[in-house]
């Protein structure tokens, strides 16, 4: 699916939401993560985030604005897309933008990051999105030619600390670095102020998810604190 260049500025500054339900809950279903992308587009999102071919499916019936897929496949190391074959069939779904792991650790089906960006421009006509963990992830996922860069992963791959919130050094870092691709603010983002802040650290976009489209860990943050 096609997403053009004026399509991707219009995201400049904007709301990303990720719609994702956890295996098991009982909003983990295609037409759930629908309607509640459809009601963050309502709310002002210019685009919204989906894992699961079939989530990606019913979202792009449901809402008019960019999808970035994904696929998840197992809990640990590389698994948010981690080969050209999740990558593929995510675009085949219909995400304008295939979001994937976009570390520099070895990828399950032994191609490189440069390999599978490749790929999937040559077999489709969506974009590819790096979820990185540090600023050398970022700079080896542009150089693979990677689209857009995010800070997905950062925390989670043992290359810095996980925050509290956004990473907000490593969103300016990255930033500085001005390797020329939108930068996508992703990670711990609880609240309209950090998204604010992710946004002045030099943020292309910021995304949320949790803070917005997960009640069970909304509904736990006001049991804790009037407990």
């Amino acid at each position: 699916m096609i997403l053009s260049p004026e399509a991707l500025e219009s995201l400049r500054g904007r709301l990303i939401v990720s719609c994702q339900a956890y295996p098991g809950e009982p909003m983990r279903d295609p037409r759930t993560t629908a309607q509640v992308a459809a009601s963050a587009v309502i709310g002002g999102a210019a685009a919204v985030r989906v894992q699961g071919l079939a989530d990606i499916q019913y979202t792009r019936a449901a809402v008019e604005v960019p999808v970035i897929g994904l696929w998840k496949d197992g809990h640990d190391g590389v698994f948010i897309t981690p080969t050209f074959r999740h990558a593929l069939a995510v675009a085949n779904a219909g995400a304008h933008v295939v979001a994937v792991d976009g570390t520099r650790r070895d990828r399950p089906d032994g191609l490189t990051l440069a390999q599978t960006v490749a790929g999937i421009h040559q077999e489709s006509h969506a974009l590819v999105m790096a979820d990185c963990g540090s600023l050398q992830d970022a700079a080896a996922a542009v150089e693979a030619g990677a689209d857009l860069i995010g800070t997905t992963l950062a925390g989670y791959t043992g290359g810095r600390p996980k925050t509290a919130g956004p990473d907000l050094e490593l969103l300016a870092d990255i930033a500085a670095a001005g390797f020329g691709v939108p930068l996508i603010a992703e990670g711990r983002v609880h609240s309209p102020a950090q998204a604010r802040q992710a946004l002045d650290a030099g943020a292309f976009a910021v995304v949320v998810g949790t803070a917005i489209t997960h009640p069970a860990t909304l509904t736990g943050w006001f049991v804790d604190a009037l407990a």
